[in-house]
């Protein structure tokens, strides 16, 4: 593997069984919220890369993967959490697995390094490309495709759900996806403040149930009062046009219909805009 001169690696270290709880709930990791943490959790961008610690009974890396968004989530993940009905790693990113031995093979296969150890006490920290080039060198020659895990294919779907909480985040907005509403879950939703309920609600619909996906929107505006938004191709909204004009005409008026074209638009504007003020020096 070829490093990149402008590549910034990031060792990152948990216990095993949360690192198969990571990778069976779509590969999500977490941090506390203490200063340190979250400076680093701030500073982590879309494109790192990262070296997965397992600590004991393993001690050692186990694979490696690359930032695909952060997160800020008040709902329970690990088991920990579960257990005592808190969340103890609120700040989170997604990523993407490239290479990890499958769990049976963690105990005998893991690549053990003095510098890897003792920055892994720190649990979530910057470490030296070199180094992490010199341990991926290291690992077996055929990539194993790791962990029982239900990992999402990435889809049209699943690119306008991350804009969108991009473009939340660009607002200075709390943004997440997948967040919940009673047994189901809305695809992306924006909160102005951590306690707040979502001000802004998005349901992502390509080619997919409309119906559903109205019914999710007007929920969240009956009990929230929010903001609510159809993402869809012309057929979509086609249809969800002819189900506003008669099952749920009650929030004809109040739903946004947009194609994904207009959310990839407006996601790289502001990105733009806040590139353009960050080199002008008013940020």
């Amino acid at each position: 593997m070829c490093m990149k001169e402008d590549e910034k690696w990031w060792i990152v270290s948990g216990p095993p069984k949360n690192w198969e709880t990571a990778f069976k709930e779509g590969n999500i990791w977490g941090l506390r919220p203490i200063e340190r943490m979250v400076s680093q959790w701030e500073k982590l961008s879309k494109g790192d890369r990262l070296l997965f610690y397992a600590t004991k009974p393993v001690s050692g890396i186990i694979g490696y993967g690359i930032v695909q968004t952060k997160f800020r989530q008040d709902k329970p993940l690990w088991p920990q959490e579960i257990e005592e009905d808190k969340v103890m790693w609120p700040y989170r990113f997604e990523f993407d697995v490239e290479y990890c031995l499958p769990p049976d093979k963690w105990p005998t296969q893991k690549i053990v390094h003095n510098y890897v150890m003792a920055a892994a006490r720190g649990g979530f920290q910057i470490m030296k490309g070199e180094i992490a080039e010199e341990i991926i060198q290291k690992l077996p020659p055929k990539p194993i495709e790791p962990v029982t895990g239900k990992k999402k294919p990435f889809t049209i779907h699943h690119e306008v759900k991350n804009k969108l909480v991009e473009i939340g985040r660009l607002q200075k907005l709390i943004a997440e996806s997948e967040y919940p509403l009673d047994r189901t879950k809305l695809d992306a939703v924006w909160r102005r403040v951590e306690k707040a309920v979502p001000a802004y609600v998005f349901e992502v619909q390509i080619g997919g149930d409309i119906y559903h996906a109205l019914g999710k929107l007007k929920h969240a505006h009956d009990i929230w009062n929010s903001n609510i938004f159809l993402i869809g191709r012309k057929k979509d909204l086609s249809k969800a046009r002819t189900l506003l004009a008669g099952t749920f005409h009650e929030i004809k008026s109040k739903v946004k219909l947009i194609e994904p074209s207009k959310v990839d638009e407006l996601y790289k504007r502001k990105k733009a805009y806040l590139n353009l003020e960050a080199e002008i020096g008013i940020l």
